[in-house]
């Protein structure tokens, strides 16, 4: 019962954030490049997935560029694990993705939310 009630949680919660968030760009491969220019309102999101064929060798190194001047605004993810993830930004801007990945799948989606809903998407713990 509490599996299943669990379950039914984290459906509702997905559904919720899945429609809360309009997809501005989606960009997908398996090498290293920079991406094309994405213009943002704040708040908006990377939502990022990795995958592989050989688990335990996959990287995956994404930086954050300001566009066009190219200035390095920071790293945004570093993980040598599969998996997925969100990461919040509240800074509106153009900006490009630096991508370098060894042995892996990638699939990065920029996606804007709505002001009220940051909260949804902030670490538990932090304000």
């Amino acid at each position: 019962m509490i599996r299943k009630t669990m379950i039914l949680i984290f459906l509702l919660l997905s559904s919720l954030q899945a429609s809360a968030a309009d997809t501005v760009k989606e960009f997908r491969g398996t090498g290293n490049t920079t991406t094309a220019v994405f213009k943002v309102d704040s708040p908006w999101l990377l939502d990022w997935r990795l995958d592989g064929d050989f688990p335990q060798m996959v990287a995956l190194d994404i930086a954050l560029i300001e566009a066009p001047s190219g200035r390095f605004v920071g790293r945004v993810l570093r993980t040598k694990r599969i998996g997925n993830g969100l990461q919040l930004f509240e800074e509106p801007g153009q900006y490009q993705l630096r991508i370098s990945s060894t042995l892996a799948r990638w699939t990065l989606k920029i996606q804007q939310i709505e002001p009220e809903d940051v909260e949804l998407y902030k670490p538990r713990g932090k304000k």
